[in-house]
């Protein structure tokens, strides 16, 4: 717990951003500045690297919580409203505790605050696990007290994991019609996290790929997006509800402003390839499999990362959620072959997790449970 003497008023230190400042200077003086809330994303950290990775964010408490599945529409838009409207705090001092170290640091102008922590574990532990941190607010903000603290998470993958998993989440687990404008903000409005669909089959053969060919492995999870931080809680309880394997969630940068709604998603995929090639430096002696889809430009960015660590891809599996040229997959799929990378283009599940039992990394008995999966969803 903080002590006393670390607490100063949050408006009487110096901070950055002088206009966004004045403008919560001015809804505190009115009595509209909403209660401040430390939301720590999933981190993630490596023996071989000696480190994790935290980030998490600050931002005034938009009330949302999670759907009980038939919400109206009217609520569902009202709470995708709130992730894009909420005001995000930025110059605010954030203390992180994670096993005995602790590290102080300020949000940036989005509300973000983003560290590297040792790991002070010179061995590879046995058993992946989850290890928990800490982040607390050191600043008063509004006129009550407050000594905010919320607890987080560190994936810290051990030798029972055989290889990772580095999925992509709009339209290669969740159906999210993100080459089609008008069709993803009416999905992303209208419906919540327990109304939103997964692709048949896909919860079950994710969680082979988790247990491996022996169905005993804690192969780790990392699923990559587009989407904003603003959708962290929403994803969170789709994969949840969903029964997707445990995993680190690393999307964009968020985006303050009912107008980026529109823009949800899109731009420059830039950032998914920084994140893997990250993922793979951080971990060294492990192998991945890459999941995706077509619809926005999956195919290229894993591609390039074959390019770079060819041995170390056991396969990547491609959903086609949009029809492409035959000759541009088979030039893509000739290249990955004389890399000796196997990637698979396919419009369902079943196949991917019948050729992923053909090169051993799930076991034969799940590939029944797949098939039924995937029929009777």
């Amino acid at each position: 717990m903080t002590d006393n003497n670390e607490m100063i008023d949050y408006f009487e230190r110096k901070n950055s951003g002088f206009l966004k400042m004045q403008k919560f200077r001015l809804k505190n003086k009115l009595g509209w500045l909403g209660v401040p809330k430390v939301i720590p994303y999933r981190g993630f950290g490596s023996y071989a690297s000696g480190e994790i990775n935290i980030a998490g964010a600050l931002y005034e408490d938009k009330g949302l919580e999670k759907p009980e599945g038939k919400n109206s529409s009217r609520e569902n838009i009202l709470a995708m409203l709130k992730r894009y409207s909420g005001d995000q705090i930025p110059g605010a001092r954030i203390k992180i505790y994670f096993d005995n170290e602790q590290q102080q640091r300020v949000t940036e102008e989005n509300g973000i605050f983003k560290l590297t922590m040792p790991l002070n574990e010179t061995e590879t532990q046995p058993h992946t696990k989850w290890k928990k941190y800490h982040a607390e607010l050191l600043d008063q903000i509004g006129h009550e007290a407050n000594n905010f603290r919320a607890e987080g998470e560190i994936l810290i993958p051990g030798a029972d994991a055989s290889f990772g998993v580095i999925s992509d989440i709009d339209d290669t687990i969740m159906i999210s019609h993100s080459t089609r404008t008008l069709r993803k903000l009416r999905l992303m409005l209208t419906h919540n996290s327990r109304t939103r669909k997964p692709f048949l089959g896909v919860e079950a053969f994710y969680r082979a790929l988790h247990q491996g060919v022996d169905g005993h492995s804690r192969n780790p999870f990392f699923y990559l997006s587009s989407s904003e931080w603003n959708l962290y809680d929403l994803i969170d309880d789709f994969c949840s509800y969903n029964q997707f394997p445990k995993g680190v969630y690393l999307l964009r940068e968020i985006k303050p402003g009912l107008v980026n709604l529109w823009k949800q998603g899109g731009g420059n995929h830039e950032h998914k390839f920084d994140k893997i090639i990250k993922l793979f430096k951080m971990y060294p002696n492990l192998s991945f499999v890459l999941v995706g889809d077509n619809g926005q430009h999956d195919p290229e960015i894993y591609a390039r990362v074959a390019r770079i660590y060819p041995r170390r891809i056991k396969a990547i599996y491609i959903r086609t959620v949009r029809k492409k040229k035959d000759k541009y997959m088979k030039k893509l799929i000739a290249e990955m072959e004389d890399l000796n990378v196997q990637m698979v283009f396919t419009p369902d599940t079943i196949n991917a997790a019948q050729h992923a039992q053909s090169i051993n990394i799930i076991a034969e008995s799940s590939v029944k449970s797949i098939i039924e999966n995937s029929l009777t969803d």
